[in-house]
C-alpha cells in the first residue's frame, strides 16, 4: 500500500541478511515502489549499496559525475557505492512510476557489469522489458513478504535475484550493446573449453543464439578462421600438447580429442601438421 510522503506515494521494504546471504556475495538490502509527486526530486545524495531502479511510467532527469541524462518508461538506472547523484520528475502526461531494489555484497558489481551498468554509465535504455520487469516484480513482493529472517526466505530471495541478473544480462545480449567482438569471443571460449566433446559448428550457432551462416561469417571476420578450422586448431593444439607432454597412447589421445577412433585421429593430425602424430611423440623423446 502506497503511503503518502512529501515528494512522492511509496511503499519500502527492508531485510536485514543473515550468514547465508553473506556467504552467496549477494543479498538484498531494501526495495519499494514509488509514484511520484509533480515536485518530485531526490539528492543530490550518496547511498553505502546499489539500488536498480525500474522506470515503469513517465520522464525522470538522472544527475551524476557532472552529467545529466533524460530517462522514461522502460528504462532503467543505478546508483552506485559513494557516488553523488541527483535525480527529477520530468513534467509529461504520465505520471512518474518506478519499483526499485537495492542490493549489496562483492558480488554485485560484476553482475550489474554483465547486465551493462556501471559507474560511467549507470542507466540503460529500453533494459526493462517484460521478462525483466516481472522478475523484478516478483524481487521486490518477496523481499516485502519476507518479514522475520528464515532459511526458506533467503534462498527464494536469492534465486530471484539471480534469475533478475540472468533476464537483465540477457536483455544486454540481445540488444548487441556488447558488441560483436564479445559474442564471437565467448564463442571462442565455448569451442576452447567443448572442443574435445565433440561439438559442432550448429552447437556454436545454437550457443551463440545466431543462424549458423551469420556466425560462420562473423567468426571469420573478427578471428580470420572459420568457427571449423578454429575448432580444428584447438583440437590440433591440445593433440600436440598430449603427445609431447603426457605418456597416453595414440588410442587415448584420440579419443579424449572426440575422434571416433584412431585412424580419424591420425589422418586429421596428418592433415593439419603435415606429419603424423608419431612425430610429435618422436620430438619428445
Amino acid at each position: 500500500m502506497l503511503q503518502e510522503y512529501e515528494y512522492e506515494f511509496a511503499e519500502f521494504f527492508y531485510y536485514t541478511p543473515g550468514p547465508f546471504d553473506m556467504e552467496s556475495g549477494i543479498w538484498p538490502i531494501r526495495a519499494g515502489r514509488t509514484k511520484a509527486k509533480p515536485n518530485y526530486k531526490v539528492g543530490p545524495k550518496r547511498i553505502e549499496c546499489y539500488s536498480i531502479h525500474f522506470i515503469q511510467e513517465g520522464k525522470l532527469r538522472l544527475q551524476f559525475d557532472h552529467e545529466q541524462i533524460e530517462l522514461q518508461r522502460g528504462d532503467i538506472f543505478c546508483l552506485f557505492p559513494e557516488r553523488t547523484y541527483c535525480y527529477e520528475r520530468i513534467p509529461s502526461e504520465q505520471s512518474l512510476r518506478m519499483s526499485w531494489l537495492a542490493i549489496g555484497g562483492d558480488r554485485a558489481r560484476p553482475l550489474l557489469g554483465l547486465a551493462g551498468l556501471t559507474e560511467e554509465r549507470p542507466y540503460r535504455r529500453t533494459a526493462n522489458t517484460p521478462q525483466v520487469g516481472l522478475s523484478a516484480e516478483r524481487a521486490v513482493n518477496a523481499l516485502g513478504a519476507a518479514g522475520q529472517w528464515t532459511a526458506a526466505a533467503a534462498i527464494e530471495l536469492q534465486s530471484l535475484i539471480w534469475g533478475l541478473f540472468a533476464d537483465l544480462t540477457k536483455a544486454a545480449t540481445s540488444t548487441r550493446e556488447s558488441g560483436q567482438a564479445d559474442w564471437v569471443r565467448a564463442c571462442m571460449s565455448y569451442i576452447e573449453l567443448h572442443a574435445t566433446e565433440g561439438i559442432s559448428v550448429q552447437q556454436v550457432a545454437d550457443f551463440a543464439g545466431v543462424h549458423r551462416s551469420y556466425l560462420s561469417q562473423t567468426f571469420a571476420s573478427q578471428t580470420g578462421l572459420s568457427p571449423m578450422k578454429y575448432l580444428q586448431k584447438v583440437r590440433m593444439e591440445k593433440a600436440r600438447r598430449l603427445l609431447g607432454e603426457s605418456d597416453a597412447t595414440m588410442t587415448e589421445v584420440a579419443l579424449s580429442l572426440g575422434y571416433p577412433n584412431l585412424y580419424a585421429f591420425t589422418r586429421a593430425y596428418r592433415t593439419y601438421h603435415k606429419e603424423p602424430p608419431a612425430a610429435g611423440r618422436a620430438a619428445r623423446d
